[in-house]
């Protein structure tokens, strides 16, 4: 149950609160806060908050903070739903914080026997194997629908509030190109020609191409009161299947 839930403070003087099953807990240096750090190096006033999403769940938003929240060492943005145990961070060098809850995990479904196939019928087709226990796990499958609504990337957002969603692929360093120049021009200056120069300029280029491959995939779901929610994700394929999750839970074409 939500009531269960608490937050717990690991490091320095030992503290924790009580969640409850309907107020959100805000943390801060504010001693206003329901959890109040005062005095803190790099915590803001109003820093961070939990809020209860329903179904004894937590979500753990940052409220603008200069140094950020971060969630298993992953930088917070806007809000992301909290699995009990998950560690917390305000700013990179700040206050860590657990997250604890009593819930009970649901109890697993005991699979039904398959019935015998008919004389004279096909074969089932036999589904190929999954993960095997204690490997990793391979990226998102997408998004989560949760009673007509949809999580993508932690954030709860009503399917009805949804205009459109897409993707946008974009590089991660779009200057390269010239600061490869600078680094040529520097060299030709610099360096001996050509006994470093060219060794000089081929490793700076091949640097620079393999740094050009690499993109952020930008999902942006364009809401209809005006706003928009955009998430970055590092990996091609999982931002493919939370945009094509959302556009099926949308009942949108898949096409790019």
């Amino acid at each position: 149950m939500a009531a269960a839930a608490r937050l717990v403070r690991l490091d320095g003087p030992a503290g924790s609160v009580s969640l409850g099953a309907a107020s959100p807990l805000t943390i801060g240096r504010d001693p206003a806060n329901g959890f109040c750090l005062a005095g803190v190096a790099g915590v803001s006033r109003r820093h961070a908050e939990l809020r209860p999403s329903g179904n004894g769940q937590w979500l753990l938003c940052d409220l603008g903070s200069s140094n950020g929240t971060f969630l298993e060492g992953e930088r917070l943005q806007g809000c992301r739903l909290l699995n009990p145990g998950d560690r917390i961070r305000l700013g990179r060098r700040g206050p860590l914080l657990q997250f604890l809850s009593a819930s009970p995990a649901p109890a697993p479904q005991r699979a039904r026997p398959a019935p015998a196939p008919e004389r004279g019928s096909p074969a089932p087709a036999i589904p190929p194997p999954g993960p095997s226990p204690g490997s990793s796990p391979g990226p998102s499958p997408g998004p989560a629908l949760l009673e007509g609504s949809i999580v993508v990337a932690g954030r709860r957002l009503p399917l009805d509030q949804i205009r459109a969603v897409e993707l946008r692929h974009e590089a991660l360093h779009p200057h390269l190109f010239s600061w490869w120049l600078l680094a040529c021009l520097g060299g030709l200056l610099l360096l001996p020609f050509p006994l470093l120069f060219w060794p000089w300029q081929i490793g700076s280029l091949a640097l620079a191409i393999l740094l050009a491959r690499r993109q952020e995939h930008r999902l942006i779901l364009s809401l209809r009161d005006g706003q928009a929610y955009r998430h970055s994700f590092t990996d091609r394929a999982t931002a493919l299947a939370h945009r094509n999750g959302v556009r099926r839970a949308l009942g949108q074409s898949l096409d790019p």
